[in-house]
């Protein structure tokens, strides 16, 4: 496998766009990361895209084929891939995978959502055979009645409190203040977290992630092609995707809400994310800044203990100390988060991708972890779907 470089990366900044269509989004993007690149569209070989339900165009999940429409028909393929949340993050895996195995030495990896008013609502049919409509339906579990219980678990085994789970929120939006492209950035106090409308007990509306607009692009390249263009690649050290396991604590999004002591909740997540860290060689300790997907605040105590980041019923002291803060010793979501941007689905793995390389480049402005050289990306989304990704200097 050849080596890989983030080339160039684009976002459109992320919020509620009446006017323009999912289309138009990603052509922003787009542009931004060839420009970026400092490459033109006709250089690009192959796209892979993020797609979903919401997205609009041609529907089907062909938001690849709406983009060379728009920005012109060059007889490319398209790779169309569909994965709920985690779908950037493996559109973002085929992408390295086709520049890795030597098949193309340019891709555009893109992704790019409108979202529906109001939470995210997993399934689009009353169909009995859905398993994520039999949980909202017969369990009554919504996203944040489900967070809301993992939270309740959480207060149990390690006493977590009120102002633990606010203070990752009033962190996340002190961090979006310096972030151009999200949707939200006024910060809040922790008394303001607190009085914010109760959604899910002990869940606040500022402890939870909106949903948004927004689409993210990164130029995939050769490491020939690289050094032609860069003096400061940004490299690809891994890429992962994985699946959930047979005793995930919450299979098929039925059963158990919380998983027993001996299970992982998520393991899509801990085993995409163990994956990346092995084939890039990296110990856990060694990363410098970590995105991770934070649909509510509960994830950013749960993911860095599963993934061996930090001791189980350490993260809250963590945060509050100031340690996952750009300066802190475990930077988390630098860039503000999906609670400061609101999540647009497809575009949330394409969206690391561009805060991790702005990050290694030293590019991020007032919300620079000092030195960055190495960071980890991860999403997950329905069906039991998870991606990893580390990038390096």
């Amino acid at each position: 496998m050849r080596d890989v470089a983030v080339l160039g990366v684009g976002l459109h900044p992320f919020g509620k766009f009446e006017d323009k269509s999912v289309t138009q989004l990603c052509r922003e993007a787009t542009e931004a990361a060839l420009g970026d690149a400092g490459l033109a569209w006709t250089d690009v070989q192959a796209i892979s895209a993020a797609s979903s339900r919401f997205s609009g165009g041609k529907g089907w999940g062909l938001n690849g084929n709406d983009v060379v429409d728009d920005m012109g028909r060059t007889g490319i393929p398209v790779f169309n891939l569909s994965a709920g949340c985690a779908a950037g993050g493996n559109a973002f895996n085929i992408g390295w995978t086709l520049v890795a195995s030597g098949l193309h030495d340019c891709v555009l990896v893109v992704g790019g959502e409108k979202m529906p008013k109001g939470f995210i609502q997993t399934s689009g049919v009353d169909e009995e055979t859905d398993l994520e409509y039999l949980r909202q339906l017969c369990v009554g579990m919504p996203g944040p009645a489900f967070w809301a219980a993992l939270c309740r678990r959480r207060m149990e085994d390690f006493g977590t409190t009120d102002e633990d789970l606010a203070r990752i929120a009033v962190k996340a939006h002190q961090l979006s203040a310096h972030n151009p492209n999200a949707r939200f950035r006024n910060e809040f106090t922790l008394e303001e977290v607190l009085a914010s409308p109760m959604v899910s007990d002990p869940l606040h509306l500022y402890e939870i992630c909106p949903v948004s607009d927004g689409a993210a692009a990164a130029v995939l390249c050769s490491a020939e092609m690289a050094r032609k263009h860069t003096t400061k690649p940004v490299w690809v050290a891994s890429s992962a995707v994985a699946t959930a396991g047979f005793d995930d604590g919450c299979p098929n999004g039925l059963g158990t809400v919380v998983p027993p002591a001996d299970r992982t909740l998520h393991s899509e997540a801990s085993v995409a994310v163990s994956r990346a860290l092995e084939s890039a060689g990296v110990a856990p300790g060694e990363l410098d800044l970590v995105e991770l997907q934070d649909n509510t605040v509960f994830y950013e105590l749960a993911f860095p203990e599963d993934w061996g980041l930090c001791q189980p019923g350490e993260a809250e002291r963590l945060v509050e100390k100031g340690e996952t803060l750009p300066t802190g010793r475990l930077p988390i979501n630098p860039s503000g988060g999906f609670l400061s941007f609101g999540e647009a689905t497809t575009a949330m793995g394409v969206f690391q991708v561009c805060e991790l390389a702005w990050q290694l480049r030293g590019e991020a402005g007032a919300r620079q972890v000092p030195g960055a050289r190495l960071g980890l990306g991860q999403t997950l989304g329905l069906g039991g779907n998870g991606t990893a990704v580390v990038l390096k200097t």
